[in-house]
């Protein structure tokens, strides 16, 4: 297939270019903005990474086969038309997005550039996969964010409203919880009406919490690793509580930490994108996949970094903090993930071990951490906006 990743430099965009390489035709495009925006804030990737030339360079040599990269902004109508008109894709895994909760609510500013970005470089694809490529399957990263924590099952898709005796099948509703989250809702919406009128066809990942230093199988060559992020703003929960351990820090759950989210490895996130991109909708076809491999509280997952990182030696303790989100600290969480199951995936179910193996990365890099330590600490408070 002609695949096409949108967000190649990113997390996971460049471990799952790594995964398909061998087997399918590639092409990237990204503008640099992670690294950009994490420099911007202060911190750095805890595992070194080489520039993404350098990373494609390898990665080409590896595999024999080229690598096509683009560089430059979504959001700008033009330039997508271009890349997607040159390339034309099968697939577009659509992973441009700024991915930070904490980085959308820090003042009004970001909040505006979050959703400017993550929305209007959805809709431009959109509209360039109308006219260029209406075939193409556009695999769009969501996240269970999406949803909130509300008092009910969360299904996958749609479901049946029912009212005065007439029912129909309906999106089931979303209540975000910060602007970031906000504007993944807004991509849902755009998304699901462009299959709808334009018959183009799209699989929407609402993706759990990712963690991991690698993939199943990854080569053990410096300029392969993916990017590790720790900060408050890029840093997901158990990658920055294992970051936490590795300098001694105190773990630091927020509130009473019932939170309860869905989580999956990396290497699980990888598989998963596989699947899907592999497994494609029908022409006119919208559907959701919740991506996750198993539901924690977050003091569960502190419960486990501590055991983790004691049996190998570190000094590892938990240290509630005061709660700076909106959230909901305790409360019901009933998602459903069976459409990959059904697809083939195996989850990992493996949490310590995955643990386990981040720390051992972590452990060489603890002094590019520790000279980041105070970005581990959150300042930024849902509560006010400058």
């Amino acid at each position: 297939m002609r695949i096409l990743i949108a967000g190649i430099d990113g997390y996971l965009g460049w471990p799952l270019a790594m995964s398909l390489a061998n087997e399918h035709v590639l092409a990237g495009v990204d503008n640099l903005s992670r690294r950009r925006l994490v420099h911007e804030g202060g911190s750095q990737s805890a595992i070194p990474i080489a520039d993404l030339p350098q990373r494609l360079q390898v990665l080409e040599t590896i595999t024999n086969r080229p690598i096509q990269l683009y560089q430059g902004d979504l959001t700008e109508h033009e330039f997508t038309k271009q890349v997607i008109g040159e390339f034309r894709p099968e697939v577009i895994v659509y992973l441009a997005e700024i991915p930070s909760a904490p980085f959308s609510m820090k003042n009004a500013k970001q909040a505006m550039f979050t959703q400017s970005n993550n929305v209007l470089g959805t809709l431009a694809t959109l509209f360039a996969m109308n006219e260029l490529c209406p075939d193409c399957h556009l695999l769009k990263l969501g996240t269970m964010g999406e949803y909130g924590t509300p008092k009910v099952d969360i299904p996958e898709g749609f479901f049946e409203l029912s009212f005065r005796g007439k029912s129909d099948w309906m999106m089931f509703p979303r209540k975000a919880g910060s602007w970031y989250h906000q504007s993944k809702v807004h991509d849902t919406h755009n998304i699901e009406m462009a299959c709808r009128i334009w018959g183009l066809k799209s699989t929407d990942i609402m993706q759990g919490v990712v963690y991991g230093t690698r993939i199943a199988n990854q080569l053990s060559i410096d300029e392969l690793n993916t990017r590790f992020d720790f900060d408050e703003c890029f840093g997901t929960v158990i990658n920055r509580f294992c970051a936490q351990a590795v300098i001694g820090m105190p773990l630091t759950p927020f509130g009473k930490g019932e939170q309860k989210r869905g989580f999956l490895p990396l290497k699980d996130s990888i598989r998963c994108l596989t699947l899907a991109l592999e497994n494609p909708p029908d022409r006119g076809e919208y559907r959701t996949f919740n991506q996750f491999d198993q539901v924690y509280s977050i003091n569960e997952i502190a419960a486990s970094v501590e055991r983790v990182g004691n049996s190998l030696g570190l000094s590892v303790c938990i240290q509630p903090i005061d709660n700076p989100r909106i959230e909901e600290e305790v409360h019901e969480y009933r998602p459903d993930n069976t459409a990959l199951r059904e697809l083939g995936y195996c989850p990992s179910d493996n949490l310590e071990g995955e643990i386990k193996t981040i720390i051992e990365d972590l452990i060489p890099h603890a002094a590019r951490i520790e000279e980041y330590r105070h970005n581990l600490m959150p300042k930024i408070r849902w509560q006010s906006i400058d």
